[in-house]
Parts: C-alpha cells; sequence; structure tokens
C-alpha cells in the first residue's frame, strides 16, 4: 500500500539541523499519523506522498515547509496567578492552552517575580531541518481514526 490521504502511516525518523545537530529523535519509539491530517511538518507531508513501507529517504525542509517562520506575536506576558500550579512554572514547560482563538503548544521562557513570558511558536520554527525517515508501516485508516483525526493504539493516541 502507498502512502494516501488518510492513510496510516507509521515512521521512525530523526530532525537535524543544517549543521547536522540532532534536534529530535523516534529513538525507536516510532510514531503514527494520518495522512492528510496535518499532523506532520507539511513539506514532509507531500515528500511522503506516495512511498510504501520500508521506504528511507532525507528531506530538506526550509522553514516555509517544515514549522513556519518565527512570529513575535505569539511571545506574550501572562501573570504567574493565571496558572493552576503556580509552583510547577518554570522555563522549559510546555503547555497547550487557546489564548488567541487557536489551540497551541506554548513554551515558558522565563519566569521574572509574578511575570511569565511565553513563546507559542513551534521549537522548530525559524529552522531548516532535515528529515532522516523511514517508512516502517502503512495501512488504512479505521472509521474511528477518522472520525477522532489520530491514530489509535500502538504508536498513536490511547484512550
Amino acid at each position: 500500500m502507498t502512502i494516501s490521504k488518510d492513510a496510516v502511516v507509521t515512521i521512525d525518523y530523526d530532525i537535524r539541523d543544517e549543521e547536522g545537530k540532532l534536534l529530535e529523535s523516534a529513538d525507536g519509539e516510532l510514531m503514527s499519523y494520518i495522512q492528510g491530517s496535518g499532523a506532520l511538518a507539511p513539506g514532509l507531508e507531500k515528500a511522503l506522498e506516495g512511498k510504501e513501507t520500508g521506504h528511507q529517504m532525507e528531506v530538506t525542509l526550509a522553514p516555509k515547509e517544515g514549522f513556519g517562520t518565527r512570529d513575535d506575536e505569539l511571545i506574550r506576558e501572562m501573570d504567574l496567578e493565571d496558572f493552576e500550579d503556580s509552583e510547577e512554572v518554570s522555563p522549559g514547560l510546555v503547555f497547550h492552552a487557546d489564548l488567541d482563538g487557536e489551540l497551541r503548544f506554548y513554551t515558558v521562557m522565563s519566569v521574572e517575580d509574578d511575570t511569565v513570558i511565553i513563546d507559542g511558536n513551534h521549537p522548530f520554527a525559524g529552522k531548516t531541518l532535515i528529515f532522516d525517515v523511514t517508512v516502517k508501516e502503512v495501512r488504512d485508516a479505521t472509521e474511528e481514526e477518522l472520525e477522532h483525526g489520530h491514530v489509535h493504539g500502538e504508536h498513536g493516541h490511547h484512550h
């Protein structure tokens, strides 16, 4: 089966920056996604289209094909008291919230007194990335997976 819209694809991957520094690795923890769901960087999803189980490739993506360019408007200040568990708030903490009509992940950049600086940019935004990907499995998504918008079971979401 080839990778096409609504297929469940399981991959092993490494992501490196332009200098070759390893930024992220599946490290044996395979990742599954539904093709066409927007779960991957757009350029990577496009590059995987039509490939089959066992296919290996290296893809270099500019920021606009990867995780976008940095947007300074996504950096904002919050009051420490706005966090449910303010004692847990420290630089590097990642959380998801709907602060402007769109659910996104935010990273705490700094905490000073009662002010928290957060960044809603993807950590890889603005970077040219090199993906080394191996397709481990391709199968049809179940109706339930398509309805929920994510993969269930091994390497996917567990209810």
